[in-house]
């Protein structure tokens, strides 16, 4: 079996005072159990990943350096009370951590989309982190830091995307090896999508009886699955 590879720490540096952001917009929350309510996103540029089934490729590169209180302004004009910061890999730039904490600072519900290949212990307890553990099919299940499940509290959530059999299988069995439904945070699974039908996921899900939120990526159904800012 090849061995994992060396994990990227999770660093914060104290002058850090911005963030290079790719889009800023305002949709319905498409997935985890804020589902289906309004939300501002925050999409930070850059990606150590190379997921098979990635939908935001196009985070890789470009955006543009901004403050942090000039984003905590444009997030608060959308006049929701809550906001998602994402990627990419929004934990490979140190000012992430002053930004979520500008966020909360200002009376905002803040969730952090993040893989599971960087340790969240350095993210305030008060985010709301949705862990993304990556499946073989991902090609980067090698890279996960099951620190993670540590480090994570009642707050959040993990989440395993599967897009085959042998990804359940994986998944199923790392549960089982870690005890993660006796953790005090949530576990969702989800399909890749256009690649695993939600039907089959659901039926493996049913049979096994294993205590999981089965949920999709609403807003593919929506609108269109590569359309951005939704």
């Amino acid at each position: 079996m090849p061995a994992a590879r060396p994990h990227i720490e999770p660093r914060r540096v104290p002058t850090a005072d911005s963030v290079v952001v790719k889009e800023i917009y305002l949709s319905v929350q498409g997935e985890s159990s804020h589902a289906g309510l309004l939300c501002a996103f925050v999409r930070l540029t850059g990606c150590h990943l190379r997921c098979t089934y990635c939908d935001s490729e196009f985070a890789f590169h470009g955006g543009a350096r901004r403050k942090i209180p000039d984003i905590v302004s444009e997030v608060l004009g959308m006049r929701t009370p809550m906001v998602e910061v994402t990627g990419g890999e929004p934990l490979l730039q140190p000012g992430v951590y002053p930004l979520m904490e500008a966020l909360l600072d200002a009376g905002l519900k803040v969730l952090l989309e993040t893989s599971g290949a960087i340790d969240v212990r350095l993210v305030p307890p008060a985010v709301h982190k949705i862990v993304d553990m990556k499946t073989p099919s991902s090609g980067e299940h090698l890279r996960n830091d099951y620190r993670n499940f540590t480090s994570m509290n009642a707050n959040d959530e993990l989440k395993f995307v599967i897009g085959s059999r042998e990804d359940y299988d994986w998944a199923k069995a790392l549960i089982a090896e870690h005890q993660l439904l006796q953790k005090p945070y949530g576990t969702l699974f989800s399909t890749v999508f256009d690649k695993l039908h939600p039907r089959q996921l659901a039926e493996w899900v049913i049979e096994d009886r294993l205590a999981v939120r089965f949920q999709l990526q609403m807003h593919k159904y929506m609108w269109d699955p590569n359309e951005r800012g939704v």
